[in-house]
């Protein structure tokens, strides 16, 4: 008899547990296995991982020099010692990491047939992700502000934005990332995935864990809302306020050649704004009976290679005072 018993397979002493244990008692043990996960990606489109591989090399290749250029230049440059330059160093450093957090996994698993990624790298990944995205979400608002005061209020602007509350926002926005990265991933990750472990998407991500879990995720959902309409929605709408003055402002110049300079980069920034709120809202307002795996992988896309390649071109590079900058760091090497 116990011979018998010790050639029956795994999956006969399971369906015993399942039976004699509690549910509740199944999904801590399926929340201690910690196995693998698969990151299906692209993987039923061959042809299309060959093109996105490549493409998305050439934006993070684009994305790593622009702001490290911005950062440096940043640091090393007096002449940029203003508000405006210290968030933008800032943006390029979160852009920096939030695009290394993921891209480099997302290349391993274009280039080949292995899609897999430990529980632990995915659980890394999905903190950092989370927090730096939530992290950019506030420093875009932060300087919609700056750019508010300067134009609105160019007289009082180095009294308003003095350096000790430039840095104070500076914290506020990292450390507001930090802590919704806390709250939500964590409560992402004690979700129990006994079905299975294959996420249809291309990083370790909240909606796409969510919607893999086979538990009832209705308080998941309702934080996600919540966190999406204080973090996405509301700067937002500060944002285009912000821009709303800037543009009243703008029209109070005299000069054509000038209001059209202002207009262009006013209109430049606002599109990379629209750009990275619009995407990620859209995959993170998704409830899970109607998140779409296919369209949201695409979106994914876009706010993690795409903009942050063009922060840095419409941000800074195609400042007067950045380009100087450059010039300059340029003769002292």
């Amino acid at each position: 008899m116990g011979l018998r018993l010790l050639s029956k397979p795994k999956s006969y002493f399971r369906t015993i547990l399942q039976r004699v244990i509690a549910p509740e008692t199944m999904i801590t043990i399926c929340n201690d296995s910690h196995s693998d996960f698969i990151l299906l990606g692209f993987s039923d489109k061959p042809y299309l991982e060959q093109i996105l591989f490549w493409v998305i090399l050439i934006f993070y290749c684009l994305t790593t020099v622009g702001n490290t250029v911005i950062v440096l230049v940043s640091l090393k440059d007096t002449k940029l010692h203003i508000p405006m330059y210290f968030f933008l160093s800032n943006l390029s450093l979160v852009d920096l990491c939030f695009t290394s957090s993921c891209v480099p996994q997302m290349l391993v698993n274009l280039w080949g047939p292995e899609k897999t990624i430990s529980y632990t790298g995915c659980a890394i990944q999905i903190y950092v992700f989370l927090w730096l995205g939530t992290t950019e979400c506030v420093l875009l608002v932060v300087m919609a502000v700056d750019r508010f005061v300067a134009v609105c209020h160019p007289l009082q602007y180095t009294t308003i934005m003095y350096p000790k509350l430039c840095l104070q926002l500076s914290i506020l926005a990292w450390g507001t990332g930090l802590v919704q990265s806390l709250i939500q991933s964590s409560a992402t990750l004690q979700l129990p995935f006994c079905s299975h472990r294959r996420v249809d998407d291309i990083v370790c991500e909240v909606p796409a864990l969510i919607q893999l879990s086979s538990a009832d995720t209705t308080y998941n959902e309702i934080q996600v809302s919540i966190a999406s309409i204080i973090l996405l929605v509301v700067p937002l709408i500060i944002i285009l306020f912000s821009y709303g003055a800037f543009g009243k402002a703008v029209l109070k110049i005299k000069s054509t050649a000038g209001q059209k300079k202002a207009f262009g980069t006013c209109t430049s920034h606002l599109l990379v704004v629209s750009l990275f709120y619009g995407t990620v809202t859209a995959v993170y307002f998704q409830p899970k009976n109607h998140y779409a795996p296919e369209h949201g992988k695409f979106l994914t896309l876009f706010y993690t290679t795409v903009t942050p390649t063009l922060n840095p071109l419409i941000y800074a590079l195609r400042n007067k005072e950045v380009k100087g900058a450059l010039i300059r760091l340029g003769r002292r090497t």
